[in-house]
């Protein structure tokens, strides 16, 4: 393992308009795989840029011990850029071809300085990251979005880091280009920081590190120790919530019960001294001195009792908020024996390309089916997806659709109206249901209070993705198929199990497209499809490790 690492001493930042992001954060990223993770805007990016250079701290310091090498989520690349242009090889492979084309010029050489393999380092990288068959004088508008991302990638390992930062990797890679990363990040012998919300990747991690109100938790393990540290984290905390909850109730009852017996004292002692024709000035005294008893007591009851409640904010706080969602949907079953879709020779034309071709793409959909339509980049699952909804009629072939509703929610997510709230837009969708089943369901999808008032688009990816599988799962009518086009995309760690949580408790039939193999597990995907070379198989479920 590396012996580099990064140090963030006091670390702030604040943006322009004086939102602050952090607040003298202090920590060391070792040697070894590290993931850091966090809900979406808590500020895993932000960290990344920091670290990197690319923004100023307005406190503190960062320490970086070796070469750096970044991978930011979007790469400012301009289109017409060669392929060796962005991997920063182009002059020395360059130099390297003039000499052995016997240009001896010393400008050639002092370009390759060292680097003598670098052709073959080149290539090297390219065949490790799924990219072998790229040329290098390839224009980079030509190719998909996730042979960009893998080709950033290659491009950082190319200039040997020793620390290296990655910023969702994986967003945009297929299957295959996925266990290619893997490969590669499990071989690494750097200080690495990633941030992801791939399960499968931060399983192969050496530590995780939790960003959470403005501090760094460390967790020993990957991802799934993680997540059971938290999980037994969850329960003790609960467990000492319901211990304070009861100590303060306890305190309460004892501090009534002892201005009780205090009242009754003085009240019977009131009553003696009367009887017992005492002087004024010595009844007086003894009334002073149990009054001073029983207000002493009063105040050894009232510290209890303040303790016990200081006790319980601590054990609140230390209370992970429920973020799973449970609901029952019975209106969204399906019968076994249903056909909900069938579709034959089905042809579409996109961009002047046609995507099905031969006979076309048949597809039958019977049941609570739940579907997995895989496949590389760009051949067309998206457009299959539309052409079952509906949304594009096919170029050829016959579809039919079973009396029922469909429901398709896009990688945009954009099935509702931005500018209504949460509650209005969920009306919309149920406009039988009383307010106070409609307030109680969206509760469910973990929208209470204030928060269901709240304009749609002024909510997280995450929130956003929970109302509108709230509206659409318990819309009238509810939908017997459900259609999901890449839905974990951008999503942060809680908010991809929310998604299982409600696609669990859905009973009708569904067909989703993604890369993400943990997440199509957790979902029950029964029945896998791969499209390939513009036509639609049925295939075994992948294995996994």
């Amino acid at each position: 393992m590396s012996d580099a690492f990064i140090v963030c001493s006091n670390l702030s930042f604040s943006w322009p308009d004086d939102t602050p992001v952090f607040s003298e954060l202090s920590f060391t990223v070792p040697g070894g795989r590290t993931g850091l993770v966090a809900p979406n805007g808590a500020g895993k990016s932000t960290l990344l840029r920091l670290i990197a250079g690319e923004l100023r701290p307005s406190g503190g310091s960062v320490t970086v011990d070796g070469l750096l090498g970044y991978l930011p989520q979007t790469l400012p690349l301009a289109g017409d850029l060669a392929v060796a242009q962005v991997l920063g090889v182009a002059e020395r492979i360059a130099a390297l071809h003039a000499i052995e084309a016997g240009d001896a010029s010393e400008a050639h050489f002092a370009t390759i300085g060292d680097d003598w393999d670098i052709e073959e380092r080149t290539r090297g990288e390219l065949d490790r990251l799924g990219l072998g068959d790229l040329a290098l004088d390839r224009p980079l508008r030509t190719l998909s979005g996730g042979q960009v991302v893998s080709l950033g990638l290659a491009a950082q390992l190319l200039r040997r880091p020793d620390v290296l930062l990655l910023d969702e990797p994986t967003n945009n890679l297929d299957v295959e280009a996925r266990h290619k990363l893997y490969d590669v990040l499990t071989d690494w012998s750097g200080c690495l920081l990633l941030v992801s919300h791939d399960r499968e990747l931060l399983d192969r991690m050496d530590r995780i590190a939790e960003l959470e109100r403005g501090e760094i938790r460390w967790f020993g393990g990957n991802f799934t120790a993680y997540t059971e540290a938290v999980q037994a984290a969850r329960e003790v905390a609960e467990s000492n919530l319901r211990n304070a909850e009861q100590e303060v109730k306890r305190e309460k009852r004892e501090m009534q019960q002892a201005r009780e017996r205090a009242d009754r004292r003085a009240s019977n002692a009131s009553k003696n001294l009367k009887n017992a024709g005492l002087a004024r000035i010595v009844a007086g005294g003894l009334k002073r001195s149990a009054q001073e008893s029983a207000g002493k007591a009063q105040e050894t009851h009232s510290s209890r009792l303040g303790q016990a409640k200081a006790r319980l904010d601590e054990a609140g706080r230390a209370v992970r908020e429920e973020d799973r969602i449970v609901v029952d949907l019975p209106d969204t079953t399906v019968p076994a024996g249903r056909t909900v879709f069938t579709g034959t020779g089905m042809r579409a034309r996109f961009d002047d390309r046609e995507l099905f071709g031969g006979d076309g793409a048949d597809l039958v959909i019977r049941g609570p089916e739940r579907i997995a339509l895989t496949g590389a980049n760009g051949v067309g699952k998206s457009t299959l997806l539309r052409l079952v909804n509906g949304d594009l009629e096919p170029a050829g072939g016959d579809v039919k659709r079973a009396d029922g509703r469909i429901a398709y929610l896009s990688q945009r997510l954009d099935l509702l109206d931005l500018d209504r709230t949460v509650a209005e837009n969920f009306a919309a969708y149920a406009p039988s249901l009383p307010d106070a089943r409609r307030m109680n369901l969206l509760a469910r999808f973990l929208f209470r209070g204030a928060r269901v008032n709240l304009p749609v688009g002024v909510l997280s990816g995450g929130e956003r993705l929970r109302a509108t599988l709230a509206c659409v799962l318990c819309a009238e009518p509810a939908p017997q198929l459900l259609l999901l086009d890449e839905p974990t995309n951008n999503l942060d760690l809680v908010s991809v199990g929310q998604l299982e949580s409600a696609l669990s408790a859905y009973q009708g039939a569904f067909v989703v497209v993604s890369h993400d193999e943990r997440f199509l597990a957790e979902i029950g995907v029964q029945r896998w499809l791969r499209l390939a070379d513009g036509r639609l198989r049925e295939i075994a479920a992948p294995e996994r490790g």
